[in-house]
């Protein structure tokens, strides 16, 4: 048997190749077509079980819980995957791809914070690789994970997190998910190729480890992002038009799902509309279809979305555009949580997040935690508009996802296959 590495580089296109030389020695490279949503946990589980979103139910990074009335974002139970996935049956290092926990797997790491009955929260990883990486690697830098300060530290960490798991373990497949490229090409405009040259470097850090242990790389990505300049409020269209149910309270307006006649659960360029009544579903597709930036209001089943976990109807943005959580009408009411980094209580995806009201307001925040008063980070601003990239249509080639290996498929269902080929 054969020894793999899958390195997953999210945001990589055919187009940014050039700027990544350790990358684009490993071998050929295709556009690489995935499915709607192009998002990471989509993506991801077609990549893992072969099958399309109908099959595998991970409907998006987030759906509506129809069993409980709730909205959940970024669950991490590896039962959530319906099918079989690549790594059954392998001797598999499984590092930092999503649906991580309790996955059937030998070694794994992912970022998992330990929460406090008083709502603290420490940062931290789940370790299960058995190389002490903390001990050897320092803390995992959490904050350059997500939030404002993302960046090229959380990927740099990974990279030598799975080299150390590689050399001392030695696994028939190894599976790093390294997110550099996800935080500024959603920031800025424009793809800067320092960006694209500092990733490859941290793949550079894996690659030296394939080559110690006798190991063939593969790199893919999930997505590759576009230049959005318009937010679409959806869910606010929705409640002006007498859908949408909030509570008003103490901590602000609260969305009320379960008694809300349809709402949306924003996942970047594709919205998921949940519509309770049936007889209602055609006026809420007409209310939706009169919006100037959403270009199609479709049937799940016209997008391979037909899953019991998806929206009665798939909201699709223009290329410019996508789809915001927000769903109050002013900021006066937001919730609580809005202005703040709570990527599981927030019912849709929110990039507002990658950026940061003041340096002088944070730093306020931190003394008032350090000296063990109550504060709440509210730092994240309210402004949509800030966002510059996203993600979740499929985008043709040079703009789309990509495959580097010997001999690699196009459609991202195959990449199960394939690499149980060349593990045997």
């Amino acid at each position: 048997m054969g020894k793999v590495c899958l390195i997953n580089v999210v945001g990589l296109t055919p187009k940014l190749l050039p700027h990544a030389p350790n990358i684009s020695a490993i071998g050929s490279s295709n556009p690489l077509k995935g499915p709607v949503p192009a998002v990471t946990c989509t993506s991801q589980a077609t990549m893992l079980t072969g099958q399309t979103p109908r099959q595998h139910g991970i409907v998006g990074n987030g759906w509506y819980f129809r069993d409980t009335a709730e909205i959940r974002f970024w669950q991490q139970a590896n039962s959530l995957i319906q099918g079989e996935k690549l790594y059954e049956g392998f001797e598999t290092a499984k590092m930092f791809w999503w649906f991580n926990q309790n996955a059937p797997v030998r070694w794994s790491a992912t970022p998992k914070p330990h929460y406090g009955c008083d709502g603290s929260k420490v940062f931290d990883i789940l370790d299960r690789t058995g190389c002490n990486l903390t001990q050897k690697l320092g803390p995992f830098p959490f904050h350059a994970f997500w939030g404002p300060k993302a960046g090229l530290a959380s990927s740099e960490w990974i990279a030598q997190a799975t080299a150390t798991v590689m050399r001392e373990n030695r696994p028939h497949l190894t599976m790093v998910y390294l997110p550099h490229l996800d935080y500024d090409f959603q920031r800025y405009e424009k793809h800067l190729p320092e960006r694209v040259a500092e990733v490859d470097r941290c793949v550079k850090t894996v690659l030296d480890a394939c080559q110690e242990i006798n190991a063939q790389p593969v790199v893919v990505s999930e997505y590759g992002l576009i230049p959005v300049s318009k937010p679409i409020h959806i869910n606010r269209i929705l409640r002006e038009a007498g859908y949408l149910e909030v509570r008003d309270g103490p901590f602000g307006e609260m969305l009320l799902p379960g008694e809300s006649a349809a709402f949306a659960v924003s996942d970047h360029q594709v919205a998921h509309v949940y519509v309770r009544d049936e007889n209602r579903r055609e006026d809420v597709r007409k209310l939706l279809r009169s919006v100037p930036d959403i270009q199609a209001v479709l049937d799940p089943a016209e997008l391979e979305l037909d899953h019991a976990r998806s929206g009665e109807l798939i909201a699709l943005s223009n290329s410019d555009a996508w789809f915001t959580y927000y769903y109050w009408i002013n900021d006066d009411r937001a919730p609580d949580f809005a202005p703040t980094v709570d990527i599981h209580r927030k019912p849709g995806y929110d990039p507002v997040e990658l950026f940061m009201t003041s340096m002088p307001r944070a730093m306020y925040r931190l003394a008032q935690k350090k000296l063990g008063f109550r504060y709440k980070m509210d730092v994240i601003p309210l402004d949509a508009t800030l966002v510059r990239g996203s993600h979740g249509l499929q985008n043709p080639s040079p703009d789309g996802a990509v495959v580097v290996g010997p001999t690699p498929p196009n459609n991202m269902t195959e990449i199960k296959s394939y690499i149980r080929d060349l593990l045997s």
